[in-house]
């Protein structure tokens, strides 16, 4: 049998956002099946890595450069969300308000936002069948009708992840997946997400609140200014050595069921 391709494949990779160079001489490799948490500050660079994967930003063209999605440099952007399925608050925002969950849903077929004008005429029966199972598989079928703007965040986000998951892919990357949501949604959301890993699923989550780490997940990726400060197994990396020096705060860490918890360490630095 042949090797499996890396789900992500990077080397000496130059990254711009706009006018301002995020990322150089980046390396990173994640296999398929892997479990990765990547995480920092705001502005270490999460959100640049995470567009540059899901296709929406373009490292600088070098000959030494490297950057591949499952063994591929070029890929066909509605059929890369075959293959990953993703789930943010920046995706869910894009939505108008009167965008119904059905339709969110069948989008998720058409890598678009919403099903409007012309792909409306795109959407077959089987796409529409396909999305009410996802919506009924998440327990929210009540909702196919209803609005986005008349459904509690937490709806909304589970919205968001049937969008990403009417493909059925296996990988999903998830960014800051239970930002704004409440305890009660929070909790619901992460125990979907462990069920889905436990399912065999490929998860790939970008947070800087360690709590939002399911404990299926075995490998960080601490970023700091640009650069990989650490990588490894989770309990060599979210140390409170390493993140009060990335966070730049003293930072103290606990581990509950798995669950990992930060809080402060003491007074902050002046």
């Amino acid at each position: 049998m042949k090797p499996e391709l890396p789900l992500v494949e990077i080397a000496n990779a130059t990254l711009w956002r706009g006018k301002t160079c995020v990322f150089e001489h980046l390396d990173l490799l994640i296999e398929q099946h892997e479990r990765v948490a990547i995480v920092g500050p705001n502005g270490s660079g999460k959100t640049t890595l995470l567009k540059a994967i899901n296709r929406e930003l373009y490292p600088v063209a070098k000959p030494d450069s490297v950057f591949r999605i499952l063994g591929k440099d070029r890929w066909n952007v509605w059929e890369l969300r075959k293959q990953i399925g993703i789930v943010s608050q920046d995706l869910q925002q894009r939505y108008t308000p009167a965008t119904t969950a059905l339709e969110v849903v069948v989008s998720g077929f058409h890598s678009s936002i919403g099903v409007h004008g012309i792909l409306a005429d795109r959407v077959t029966d089987a796409q529409v069948d396909a999305a009410r199972d996802v919506l009924g598989s998440l327990g929210i079928s009540e909702l196919e009708r209803t609005p986005l703007m008349s459904m509690s965040t937490g709806q909304q986000r589970r919205v968001i992840l049937a969008r990403a998951l009417v493909h059925n892919p296996l990988t999903l990357k998830l960014d800051q997946p239970t930002a704004g949501l409440d305890f009660a949604a929070s909790f619901d959301y992460l125990d979907r997400i462990r069920r889905l890993s436990a399912g065999g699923r490929n998860i790939v989550i970008v947070t800087h609140h360690l709590n939002e780490i399911p404990p299926e997940v075995a490998r960080v990726v601490l970023l700091r200014e640009g650069r990989i400060f650490a990588d490894g197994p989770k309990d060599e990396v979210l140390t409170e050595e390493n993140l009060s020096e990335v966070y730049g705060t003293p930072v103290r860490v606990t581990q509950i069921d798995g669950y990992y918890l930060a809080y402060p360490g003491g007074s902050a630095k002046t």
